[in-house]
């Protein structure tokens, strides 16, 4: 258990007892978040099924996905500074708690509207856990294991990838859809007691204060932002108010909020941390890496269940090689972070990840699986060398009594980077299989397809399945198939070329040498801030933070 400093009140470190146990039970806790949206991956399909889901539309699935990463977006900077104010534990088990009751009331909804609803809880509550877990970490794993333990907590990332496509076709091929989300019950269940039997109550700084003005204005600027992209994508004029107006105040919200936090004396994001370049790369790397991958995971779980007609549960076997490629690279970044710098390790996965997503313009409805599978390999290790390096040398320069807010800070950019990651891919694929399937020569009336039921297909390739196998249309069907393939290579071609802007930030940002006799855990040639080392955070100061930091027992 830690203790609070007199002078400061924040928490000090956590004596380094138990902390493989500790390390267990937060990385269990937060491998349930990534469960929860890979299970989604393979559920998509289903839910816009009419018969067998919610008849959901694209743009009711954008927000499904969007709506959780949004909120979780939204809500990371309240779940670092409550973590840093009450504690760690009480966020983690208050996050998790949320999780568990809005999951088992979303898999009874009766509209996609009420499920978008339920995934907002879902949202808060790992907006509360996330932030928590890092913290733990950093605050009870000593320095020489610090940087293994951030491996193994970025491969639970790869873990719930590997879990969820695999559970969810499971229970897709048994139960109805609501089971995707009331598998998270259960795991709830198990997680709560261990968190409050194993993991310390690190305590908590009385001087940290919630910011409400700069949570407000952080959710509605990312929301309106959020909104406008997915209105782009379901067939609005980029100029309409639909889209403009959205796009506009959600920007001019974010541009208050950044500016307000200048000025607060409780900052939600705390612009202080910035001032290490290592921080900013780092978190523009995240950012534009997880923008793309969620992007692309988003059109690969169509593709797998459409064009290939697997079913969910053999769509989840296939990306089980994203999740082992994960683990690995997880596993191996450190080792290859000593040896080649961590700017170089994470360069060379976000290449990778690049590569995969332009081998994707070249896949058709006869590829062979095993091709498929490799680039998902290749995808996921790229990925799991880019996690573990970048949030090492973001955290390093962090000191005890900020742990939750740069926790925050790193989460953030994840979920940030998921959520537009998804309104993009989504945006492009709508308009261009909307497009293509404008210009192709659909069944009439005397065939069978009305003109209602012509708009119905060139609103979704799902749609359009459905109504083939319905009324015997098979032309139908082979139309939506090409017209979605047509739009899956524009989709992916764009998230290839935002991946190559992120190998660019990674080689130009992560290249500053450490500072003179301080340890290197990453292995890469990072420096801390100036007023910074990794075995002794100094905290930046301003007037209302006279006095020297926490040491750690």
């Amino acid at each position: 258990m830690s203790t609070v400093s007199r002078t400061t009140g924040a928490p000090e470190a956590a004596p380094p007892t138990r902390s493989w146990p500790v390390l267990v039970v937060v990385v269990c806790a937060q491998m349930l978040i990534w469960l929860d949206t890979s299970i989604l991956n393979v559920a998509v399909t289903t839910l816009a099924d009419p018969v067998e889901g919610l008849g959901a539309t694209p743009g009711e699935l954008e927000w499904v996905a969007s709506a959780y990463t949004l909120v979780v977006a939204g809500t990371l900077f309240a779940g670092g500074a409550l973590a840093d104010r009450f504690g760690p534990r009480n966020t983690l088990v208050a996050g998790l708690a949320l999780i568990g009751v809005a999951s088992g009331a979303g898999a009874f909804v009766d509209s996609p509207e009420w499920l978008i609803v339920a995934r907002v809880f879902m949202g808060a509550g790992a907006g509360l856990l996330m932030p928590a877990t890092l913290t733990v970490i950093v605050q009870s794993t000593p320095e020489e294991k610090r940087t293994r333990a951030i491996a193994i907590w970025s491969s639970s990332s790869g873990l719930g990838v590997a879990i969820g496509p695999v559970a969810g076709g499971a229970l897709l091929s048994h139960f109805w859809w609501g089971s995707v989300f009331l598998v998270n019950v259960p795991i709830v269940a198990l997680c709560l007691p261990a968190v409050l039997a194993v993991v310390p109550d690190l305590g908590g700084s009385r001087r940290r204060v919630l910011d409400l003005p700069g949570l407000v204005l952080s959710v509605l600027g990312l929301g309106g932002v959020v909104y406008g992209i997915i209105e782009l994508g379901g067939g609005s004029a980029w100029y309409g108010p639909h889209v403009l107006l959205p796009l506009v105040v959600g920007g001019v919200l974010l541009a208050v909020f950044v500016a307000g936090q200048h000025r607060s004396r409780a900052p939600s994001l705390d612009l202080r941390l910035f001032r290490q370049p290592g921080f900013t790369a780092g978190s523009v790397v995240l950012l534009i890496a997880f923008m793309a991958l969620a992007g692309h995971l988003f059109y690969a779980a169509f593709y797998l269940q459409g064009p290939r007609g697997l079913s969910p549960a053999d769509a989840g076997t296939v990306m089980i090689a994203a999740a082992i490629g994960i683990v690995l690279g997880s596993q191996a970044s450190p080792a290859l972070s000593r040896r080649l710098s961590a700017r170089w390790t994470v360069a060379a996965g976000v290449l990778a990840t690049a590569v995969t997503y332009v081998a994707y313009a070249w896949l058709d409805g006869e590829t062979p699986l095993w091709v498929v599978a490799a680039l998902l390999w290749i995808q996921g290790f790229g990925m799991g060398l880019v996690g573990t390096p970048v949030t090492a040398v973001m955290m390093r320069g962090v000191p005890p009594q900020l742990a939750g807010a740069g926790s925050a800070v790193n989460s953030v950019t994840r979920q940030v980077g998921g959520t537009l990651g998804v309104a993009m891919a989504g945006s492009i694929l709508s308009a261009v299989y909307r497009d293509r399937m404008a210009e192709a020569e659909l069944p009439g009336p005397a065939q069978g397809l009305s003109p209602a039921a012509g708009e119905q297909a060139r609103a979704s390739a799902e749609a359009a399945r459905s109504l083939a196998d319905s009324l015997n249309l098979p032309d139908l069907a082979t139309a939506a198939d090409r017209a979605f393939l047509d739009a899956m290579y524009a989709a992916t071609l764009s998230v290839a070329a935002l991946a190559l802007i992120g190998c660019a930030v990674a080689v130009t940002g992560l290249r500053a040498r450490p500072a003179p006799g301080s340890p290197e855990p990453t292995g890469s040639r990072e420096r801390p801030g100036p007023q910074t080392s990794a075995t002794h955070p100094q905290e930046p100061t301003q007037p209302s933070d006279p006095a020297p930091r926490g040491t750690a027992r």
